[in-house]
């Protein structure tokens, strides 16, 4: 048997995160002549909350490169610091100019004459030592102004600082404003209400088997000109045997036709079809339960009510997606208007018809996929759903049974046809008996 080489260069696993599972090429075997073995787990490189897993280490020149970028450094930095930085800003401003407001006056000698003779004009009014100086660049920056403490013109060089105070005062509040606006206004927090499913799902979908995964809003604002992409990332060996840790792989989500641009009003189900370009085209059911890879999926637009452009990611390794899997239905219709239930965004059912081998496979072998049940769970739920809005207050609960139920005739039909698709009796019973 020959084995593949494992590469010992990866910068993405440690000691102490426990196996993962890759996969070693073999002479036989179910999962395309793969033979399954344990290999170290790495680190998830976008986080659920959509965090990137990435820490920066031995950057040149890193508090030049922040500084020169002052504006944008007091925007991404933590609130704690940033308020730091507000009121060391302004105490130190303040310190500045009464440290020279008190040197003026210290040249001048109006220390030494703090009874305020008749016959000696100070350059500042009873500015006699530091922390009188102190009050009077308090009042000038702020302009707050008393009116017992003032510049005279006896200094001139008193009066230049006055007004070199008021600019820079007027500097300091325009971009410390600015900073805090801009870090208020920031659209980062409107991620917090888009979701993302938990889990994706591979499943069969127009007769081919599709990647989903399921986005929603909380809120009853829009977010304008959505769009949703997807990247597979998993390592890769190329073929003059360099080692890529983090080789990004773009997964078509309707790029071509329009369809990544969502309208999302209501939880919506993103779809990838699984064809002869997509990254999945050769895993089965078997080889996804030892893949290595991890899919970012990300949603942009922009808020509604500020025109920002935001933009929410989360991912999902191989153990997170499920095959064989649908999501259940969250959108009802009740009287006249529509109802989305979130208690069921994250559910997801069993499909045991869904074929457990590779797209590939199923493309090669020309595998004919059923045709769609009679009766399928998300039809049921939306009767279920649209006969409790008609139904009475008494009876209206064995009304909605019975029209949920089929007739006798077509249930014998349904029947015959699941005897000759040879499904599951049980997975029957739950998908058409609720």
């Amino acid at each position: 048997m020959s084995v593949g080489r494992i590469n010992r260069y990866s910068i993405v696993s440690s000691e102490e995160e426990g196996l993962r599972l890759s996969t070693m090429h073999g002479m036989n075997g179910f999962g395309n002549g793969k033979l399954h073995t344990r290999r170290k787990c790495r680190n998830r490189f976008v986080k659920k909350n959509g965090q990137c897993n990435v820490q920066f280490a031995n950057m040149e020149n890193k508090s030049q490169r922040y500084m020169a970028d002052i504006f944008t450094t007091c925007v991404d930095i933590r609130w704690r610091w940033m308020l730091l930085v507000f009121t060391l800003v302004f105490v130190l401003s303040w310190l500045a100019f009464g440290l020279a407001f008190w040197v003026i006056a210290l040249l001048h000698g109006d220390l030494d004459n703090p009874a305020g003779d008749d016959n000696f004009t100070p350059c500042v009014l009873q500015v006699n030592g530091f922390v009188a100086a102190f009050l009077f660049s308090i009042e000038t920056q702020s302009t707050i102004g008393y009116g017992y403490r003032c510049v005279t013109e006896e200094c001139p060089v008193a009066v230049f600082m006055v007004v070199f105070q008021s600019i820079v005062g007027c500097i300091i509040d325009c971009f410390m404003i600015g900073a805090i606006m801009a870090k208020m206004a920031r659209p980062k927090k409107r991620a917090q209400t888009l979701l993302f499913s938990h889990n994706a799902v591979i499943a069969m979908r127009d007769g081919k088997l599709c990647l989903m995964w399921r986005v929603g809003n909380l809120r009853k604002s829009h977010i304008v000109e959505a769009h949703v992409r997807a990247q597979l990332i998993k390592p890769r060996i190329t073929d003059e045997g360099e080692y890529i840790p983090l080789d990004q792989i773009d997964i078509n989500v309707g790029f071509d036709k329009g369809l990544d641009r969502i309208f999302l009003v209501s939880p919506i189900t993103i779809l990838h079809g699984i064809d002869q370009e997509s990254p999945l085209f050769g895993i089965s059911k078997q080889d996804l339960e030892t893949a290595d890879f991890e899919i970012v999926v990300i949603l942009e637009g922009m808020v509604e009510a500020t025109a920002m452009t935001t933009q929410a990611r989360s991912s999902y390794l191989a153990s997170e997606v499920l095959w064989g899997h649908r999501f259940e239905p969250v959108l009802f219709e009740e009287k006249n208007v529509y109802k989305v239930d979130f208690s069921h965004f994250h559910k997801t059912y069993e499909v045991p018809s869904t074929p457990r081998c590779s797209a590939k496979d199923m493309v090669e072998n020309k595998f004919l996929v059923p045709s769609s049940n009679s009766f399928c769970y998300e039809n049921e739920m939306a009767f279920l759903s649209r006969d409790d809005g008609e139904e009475d207050v008494g009876g209206g609960g064995s009304r909605a049974l019975a029209n949920l139920s089929p007739d006798r005739n077509s249930r014998h039909e349904f029947e015959r046809l699941q005897a000759t698709r040879a499904l599951d009796q049980r997975s029957y019973r739950r998908e058409s008996e609720i």
